[in-house]
């Protein structure tokens, strides 16, 4: 089969590999059939992802068919995977934290991912995707990010609030953040991300200039602020929209160390949060929300794509993702 690899930062190639024949007890079989590309994928080919040896085969927004049954699931079964495999055993797992397990494997990251035709994954890590086609199945995981991150955040209906980074998780977490009951901002530096925010899913209140963000009725700042950029300097230039009694959620992974004003954050006692993949919950309130129509899915898959066609096509998608808000590859 064929294998869609990192090599190193910059080369990205299908690689042909063996049909995966091991089989571990509790595992099975999944025939991919479609694979989102996120930001993480376009980290590890620019090589800034701060958990990843190469080479790597990408890919961990998957849908596929189930081969054999398994966990209560019939071949054949349209699947949804948890690409978060955890060890069960740490103080994470046993406080059923397993989004955040000492011991994660997360696919296509710490070990190959799924842009292939089969891969084997713990039954346990399996959802069936009744009621969904397969593009929409492969969007579950990514859209789940944000409904983990509005879940943590604590935000009650009414809360005015802002996402910093308007691409595929920052409209994520807003769309939720949205369904959750708040008065949802945007702030980006692409004003042609803002315009599709607004034009597609309805984020008419937006910034493209961080300078005034705190002008008019938003001069206390707000209830919860989401950084989704993946930009230290974009997460250390959040604080200061703060409201004094507010959440900070750090959606975002970045590299280096964040510093920001002690005196200021125990003024205001800003709650900073950690959001970390997903769990098994916020992937059924993706699911939940998708079939009642509430996630526009259409609009947010912005191109698809062949396998065969994706090693030509993604400098390209890596370079420009102004544009960009999913790609799906079919396999």
């Amino acid at each position: 089969m064929l294998c869609g690899t990192c090599v190193e930062p910059g080369r990205f190639e299908l690689i042909e590999r063996p049909l995966p024949l091991a089989l571990p007890e509790g595992w099975a079989f999944v025939d991919i059939t479609a694979v989102g590309i996120c930001g993480t994928d376009y980290h590890i080919y620019a090589g800034k992802h701060p958990f990843l040896n190469y080479p790597r085969v990408i890919g961990h927004e998957l849908s596929g068919r189930l081969v054999t049954p398994a966990g209560g699931l019939k071949a054949g079964t349209l699947v949804v995977i948890n690409p978060y495999i955890a060890c069960g055993k740490c103080r994470a797992c046993l406080r059923s934290k397993p989004n955040c397990c000492a011991n994660i494997a997360v696919l296509g990251v710490h070990c190959d991912g799924g842009l292939c035709q089969r891969i084997a994954v713990p039954a346990e890590n399996l959802i069936a995707a009744d009621g969904l086609d397969d593009i929409q199945a492969a969007m579950v995981e990514f859209l789940a990010i944000g409904a983990h991150a509005v879940a943590r955040s604590g935000l009650a209906a009414g809360d005015c609030v802002l996402v910093t980074g308007a691409g595929p998780i920052g409209i994520g977490t807003a769309l939720f953040a949205r369904l959750a009951g708040a008065e949802v901002h945007l702030l980006d530096v692409s004003a042609q991300r803002l315009a599709i925010a607004g034009e597609k899913f309805g984020f008419q209140d937006s910034y493209d200039d961080p300078s005034r963000v705190l002008d008019g009725d938003r001069a206390d700042g707000f209830d919860t602020v989401f950084d989704a950029t993946g930009a230290a300097a974009a997460i250390e230039a959040g604080f200061p929209f703060l409201a004094h009694g507010s959440s900070y959620v750090l959606v975002s992974v970045v590299k280096d160390h964040i510093r920001f004003d002690d005196a200021e954050f125990h003024k205001r006692e800003t709650r900073i949060v950690g959001s970390r993949n997903a769990v098994q919950s916020d992937f059924e309130t993706v699911m939940t929300a998708m079939r009642a129509g509430k996630i526009p899915t259409d609009a947010l898959c912005s191109v698809t794509l062949s396998l065969a066609e994706l090693p030509e096509r993604f400098p390209e998608l890596a370079r420009d993702r102004s544009g960009l808000i999913k790609a799906i590859v079919r396999v």
